[in-house]
Order: C-alpha cells, then sequence, then structure tokens
C-alpha cells in the first residue's frame, strides 16, 4: 500500500501534570525531513522521537509539536525553600542581638527576599512519558491517515491506467484504416496524373510509409509501463521517485506517439495520452 506524503494528526493527554499536546503536519518533500518544536519539559526527548520518525516514514517535510500546559487553577503553585528562610531567620536573628535593637522580620519580608519561593516543578517524569505514549499514538494516526490518501491516490492512478490502455488500443485498432487510407490515396493520385499503376512500386511506398508511421514498438513499452506502474503500486516500501521516473517513461512514449501521428485521431489520443500523464504526474509528486 502506497502512503501520500500529505497528513495532519492532533492528540491531547490530560492528567495530574496537566495537558500534553501532540501534532504532526506534512507535505511533499525530496527526503525525509522533519521540525521539531517541542516544550522545554520535553525537548531531551526529539532524538527518540526523530528516530521513530526515521523508523516509520521515509520522505515528507514534516512538522511536529509538542507542548505541556499546566493547570489552570488561577494561581501558580509555589515551593518554599525552608533552609534558605530558616537561615534568613536565623541570620536576623543574630543582627537583632548584635544591635540590640528589636527588628522583627515577618513572613513577608522573607517571601520577598530572591531564592526562598520559586514555582513548584511539574512531575518531569510523568510528563515525559505521557509525551512519549502521546507522540506514538499521534504517529500511528497520522501515518493511517497517510495511507487513506494514498489509497485515494492508487484508485485515481488505477483509473487513469485504465484510460491510457483504452486509448493505446484505439491506435492500434486505428493503424489498419489509416493504412488503407494511405493506399487508395496514393492509387487515387497515380490515377488523376494517369502515372502507370506498378503494383509493386506501390506497396513499396505503402511499406515506407508504414514504417514511418509504425508505433508498434511505443504502444508495447506504454502497455509495459502500465503493467510495472501496477506492480509498484502494490510494493510495500516508499515507492514515489520509482512512479515519477515511470511518469517521465510514459511521456516519452506520448511524445513519440504525437510526432508520428498522421491523423487527427491519432493526434487527439496523443493528446489525451499526455494529458491523462499529468493528472498522475501531480498525484504521484505527494506519494512517499
Amino acid at each position: 500500500m502506497i502512503s501520500s506524503m500529505t497528513a495532519f494528526a492532533r492528540r491531547e493527554c490530560r492528567g495530574d501534570f496537566g495537558l500534553v499536546i501532540c501534532e504532526i503536519r506534512s507535505v511533499n518533500h525530496r527526503y525525509l525531513e522533519p521540525n521539531f518544536k517541542l516544550s522545554d519539559l520535553v525537548r531531551e526527548l526529539e532524538m527518540p522521537f526523530r528516530e521513530k520518525l526515521r523508523q516509520q516514514l521515509s520522505r515528507g517535510k514534516i512538522d511536529i509539536w509538542i507542548k505541556h500546559e499546566s493547570h489552570d487553577t488561577g494561581m501558580t503553585d509555589i515551593c518554599i525553600n525552608h533552609d534558605l528562610a530558616a537561615r534568613l531567620v536565623a541570620a536576623a536573628s543574630e543582627i537583632d542581638k548584635m544591635t540590640r535593637h528589636a527588628a522583627p522580620l515577618n513572613a513577608a519580608d522573607i517571601l520577598r527576599i530572591p531564592g526562598v519561593v520559586s514555582p513548584a516543578q511539574p512531575n518531569q517524569q510523568a510528563i515525559s512519558q505521557a509525551a512519549l505514549s502521546l507522540f506514538a499514538e499521534t504517529l500511528s494516526d497520522f501515518i493511517a491517515m497517510r495511507q487513506r490518501e494514498g489509497a485515494a491516490i492508487t484508485t485515481m492512478i488505477n483509473q487513469r491506467l485504465d484510460a491510457i490502455a483504452i486509448e493505446c488500443e484505439k491506435v492500434q485498432c486505428r493503424m489498419p484504416l489509416i493504412m488503407e487510407h494511405y493506399r487508395q490515396r496514393l492509387l487515387s493520385r497515380l490515377q488523376e496524373v494517369k502515372a502507370e499503376l506498378n503494383a509493386e512500386r506501390v506497396e513499396q511506398e505503402v511499406v515506407l510509409f508504414a514504417h514511418k508511421i509504425d508505433v508498434a514498438e511505443e504502444l508495447d513499452r506504454l502497455n509495459a509501463h502500465i503493467v510495472e506502474i501496477r506492480r509498484v503500486l502494490n510494493q510495500e516500501n516508499a515507492v514515489g521517485r520509482k512512479l515519477d521516473f515511470l511518469m517521465q517513461e510514459l511521456n516519452r512514449e506520448a511524445n513519440t506517439l504525437g510526432s508520428k501521428s498522421v491523423s487527427a485521431d491519432s493526434s487527439l489520443s496523443s493528446v489525451e495520452l499526455k494529458v491523462l500523464i499529468e493528472q498522475m504526474r501531480e498525484q504521484i509528486q505527494n506519494i512517499e
């Protein structure tokens, strides 16, 4: 099953540690290019995240956001540095004794001194575990969406391949009619100029014309490419670059077919082939 390089996934996880949010989105790119935007509390997990991406993806420009939000309780939990506060009280008491002047140090004075109070630190281990699990779940959703997109693209490509096969069959069936039309036109011209009809010479001209407009080789290659594309679409690994190459080959054969065209119908078939190939090529740009 092929995968698209365009996808989006988002998940959230709530707990005593607050809220952890993970969001992954991607667009097409020649190589795998992850871009992480992580909260400070999970920044140390970037390497495990990168390794997991590398194991499961091979192409795409991927943006990953993971952020942490504390509980919104209306006030921030704080931690008191009891050791520092006790030393400050002891120092103040010592100073009082030295100056013999009562200057009591109240709680408000102590709290204003830097380092006595600080915001409470969240549970780092719980947040890390939540981020790892959340990333794995979000990545699973992300890959599932890429596969669904890939399945839709596969259906579209197969439809275009069917249409190309039909056009090839039309051209092939049309060739005997073109040859007979040329033969009759040649005979008619000879009769108009009252030239001597040499059957052998006429047949030589017809053979030369047939060789000039022969597209059997191009049709064979087109059909061979169709078979190969269908085979590649059923592969499990990344196939985007291989399919892009096959589109170039299809387009090359369609151009040759057009250059050998001697009828309006054949020219229209060549144009139709190019349209179908371009429609596939645009979609294949998004295949991993």
